[in-house]
């Protein structure tokens, strides 16, 4: 049992850490995609439009957060599925306002257009991938919520 279930724990680790690399990754492509139109009105020394900011800081909380998730033990915090969800409900709603803005919107050539309707599918995909987690976070912690300790099983851990 001990080997066996260690190697179970060491391939499961590595699959999470997969899962919040590609969370990091998505996250940061986002942050570069928007990114790019706050730095153009930064420099045109206009305002910044609050949408934007919106995706910036979405996407800058969930690289944090997945980056956070890296640490080992971290996401056995109980209720730690509780973030997971919150930013699934960030990002569901950023791909609503940008959705709503450009995923009917016709390009004609325009690489800016053509790059945020890049940028909604992206945020949807974020989404799903926070949803997965939240989903899997909540199993974690029910399966292990009243687990006993591994060595003499009567102690809760």
């Amino acid at each position: 049992m001990g080997i066996l279930h260690g190697a179970e724990m060491t391939l499961s680790y590595i699959l999470h850490s997969i899962f919040r690399l590609i969370q990091i990754v998505l996250a940061l492509a986002v942050c570069g995609l928007y990114g790019v139109d706050l730095n153009r009105a930064d420099k045109e020394h206009k305002y910044s439009d609050g949408k934007w900011v919106y995706a910036e800081v979405t996407a800058s909380l969930s690289a944090f957060l997945a980056l956070l998730y890296l640490i080992p033990f971290t996401s056995r915090i109980p209720f730690a599925w509780v973030a997971d969800t919150i930013l699934f409900i960030l990002w569901i709603a950023l791909f609503g306002i940008f959705g709503k803005m450009y995923i009917h919107a016709n390009a004609q050539g325009d690489s800016g257009i053509e790059r945020m309707k890049n940028a909604v599918w992206v945020d949807l995909v974020n989404a799903l991938l926070w949803l997965v987690s939240a989903v899997g976070m909540l199993i974690f912690w029910v399966r292990h919520r009243g687990a006993r300790s591994r060595w003499t099983g009567r102690a809760t851990v």
